[in-house]
């Protein structure tokens, strides 16, 4: 027989063991999408490492980033302390395979939110499904504009865009001038799906507001096997400065063509893309030296946000932070801010603290001013660098005001 004191007993004990259970918080799913097979996997491979890194700060404790965690035990407290985890898939840069996957994830895997997508084109897919399922898509890393132009109300882009690219290299290149470097002509060279036509687009209507000759613009067909005919095209253009919207592939193609074809302007400017894809520099960087391109990257000084998030990154990862890896990890960070504030997962509350944020410049582990949308969905305080490679990697040379070397003009490439 089993004694009364036994069932009071045991009936006590029972509370304590439910009570873990009741308490703990189901993880937030949220779906990732990158290319991470086909032509620009190393790009997707970031992104991925990003997203992970930063679900990682989020997630566990990590006392020396007070800045981007919300609980000194991990976790989103405004969720009863829930954890983030992440689906990763794979569109390979397919447009059509990026929409398929999108609504995958919002209806078969129950996904509060989506991040992604690197290529613009991909983007444009996903964040339309996305906007059509009412669920918040948070862009970390495609530039197009019209991404934002559509009047989508799920759809919020950390990353600055074309328009403000364009803006800061007009300021670059009127500070040349004043350097007494001045840019005589320019010429546009642009991949031609969705990123390369937006992004040449604005570029081109900074330049043609300027004083400055636009001498020939070049679109190409991405992921082709020849590119002799448009550097050839340059060389008889004779540019002081040639502007490439690129990605990889096409961005290695055309650094081995212009060596081969021994044609050198004194300086290249490229739109970050493939010239920062992580192959670039082992392929093609001893023939490419001083070429520049953006960033929203830069070290920082010892004990500032930028330098303990990379202590925190590259003993992970094996390498410092770059820009696409910042951007990405800085729209994984507005995601789970929002999702703690949101307190839920519903997608409505979520948009509602989405369009809400307001996140100053000293939570920022990119160079921008901040994070705030407005009514597109845009950040409009984003803001970027520019870099130069030297030896076997990219260095902050622009603006002056960030404390770096000065740009080395003209660029040295193979010689």
């Amino acid at each position: 027989m089993i004694s009364r004191r036994t069932l009071i007993a045991s009936a006590a004990a029972l509370p304590a063991l439910a009570a873990p259970s009741l308490r703990a918080a189901a993880p937030v799913k949220i779906g990732v999408l990158f290319p991470l097979t086909g032509g620009s996997a190393s790009a997707g491979a970031q992104g991925k490492t990003a997203v992970e890194v930063a679900l990682d700060v989020v997630n566990t404790p990590h006392p020396t980033l007070p800045e981007l965690t919300f609980s000194p035990t991990g976790g989103l407290p405004g969720l009863g302390g829930a954890t983030i985890e992440a689906i990763y898939v794979d569109h390979r840069g397919d447009p059509a395979m990026a929409q398929s996957l999108a609504q995958r994830l919002i209806t078969g895997d129950k996904v509060a939110a989506l991040l992604g997508s690197y290529q613009s084109s991909t983007a444009m897919t996903a964040t339309a499904v996305a906007e059509r399922y009412g669920v918040p898509f948070v862009v970390g890393d495609s530039v197009a504009n019209n991404i934002t132009e559509r009047g989508y109300k799920f759809t919020f882009r950390v990353t600055p865009i074309g328009a403000n690219f364009a803006a800061t290299y007009m300021r670059f290149l009127a500070a040349m001038a004043t350097d007494g470097k001045a840019v005589s002509s320019v010429a546009l060279v642009n991949e031609n799906t969705d990123y390369g036509t937006q992004v040449g687009n604005s570029i081109e209507a900074a330049i043609r507001a300027t004083k400055i000759p636009l001498v020939v613009r070049i679109p190409y067909n991405a992921n082709g096997a020849d590119v002799s005919a448009q550097v050839l095209q340059l060389k008889g253009a004779n540019p002081t400065l040639v502007i490439f919207i690129s990605y990889a592939s096409d961005a290695i193609l055309f650094m081995r063509t212009m060596k081969s074809l021994d044609y050198l302007p004194p300086m290249i400017l490229s739109d970050d893309a493939g010239f920062s894809d992580p192959a670039f520099i082992p392929a093609v960087g001893t023939i490419s030296q001083g070429v520049m391109s953006r960033s929203a990257w830069n070290l920082g000084p010892p004990g500032s946000l930028t330098a303990r998030i990379n202590e925190v990154f590259k003993p992970k990862v094996g390498r410092d932070i770059d820009d696409a890896s910042a951007r990405d990890l800085e729209a994984t960070f507005v995601l789970a801010d929002a999702l703690n504030r949101a307190g839920s997962t519903d997608p409505a509350k979520l948009q509602a603290a989405l369009q809400a944020t307001d996140l100053p410049q000293s939570k920022m582990v990119t160079g921008y001013d901040g994070v705030k949308f407005d009514a597109s969905g845009q950040n409009v305080l984003g803001a970027t660098y520019l870099t130069q490679l030297r030896g076997g990697g990219y260095v902050t040379v622009w603006p002056p005001a960030a404390g770096v070397p000065p740009v080395t003009w003209p660029m040295t490439g193979w010689k």
